[in-house]
């Protein structure tokens, strides 16, 4: 006597069938996407930011992650401390760390004026 019928105990069996690989694909293919659209750029936005962190000397103009706009005065060696001026003879202490960007002035001789148009005969 037989509880079980041989056709469904076979469709049990072990081992992953083709039915189920192609069910986690799409799931795959999702990972996928997210991670070369979203994670991976903002992995090598936060390193590039370490770096341009680690160079930062005086004389350099930076933006807190409180949007405080302020120039470099100080930098403390061994330490994560800068001293940095927010207005004239107005000094404060921020960490490295809470530095969001560093503003990067265009010099009037990199900006490249427009070509003329060229005159047609």
């Amino acid at each position: 006597m037989h509880l079980i019928s041989p056709a469904y105990a076979q469709s049990l069996g072990g081992g992953m069938s083709m039915a189920s690989l192609t069910q986690f694909a799409p799931l795959i293919l999702i990972f996928g996407v997210f991670y070369f659209i979203l994670i991976r750029p903002q992995q090598q936005k936060q390193k590039a930011l370490k770096a341009s962190l680690s160079s930062i000397k005086r004389g350099d103009r930076v933006v807190t992650a409180g949007g405080i706009l302020g120039t470099v005065q100080k930098t403390r060696e061994g330490t994560n401390e800068i001293e940095v001026e927010i207005a004239p003879n107005v000094r404060v202490t921020v960490l490295r760390e809470t530095i969001s960007n560093i503003v990067k002035p265009t010099v009037a001789n990199d900006v490249k004026p427009a070509s003329p148009p060229a005159k047609v005969s």
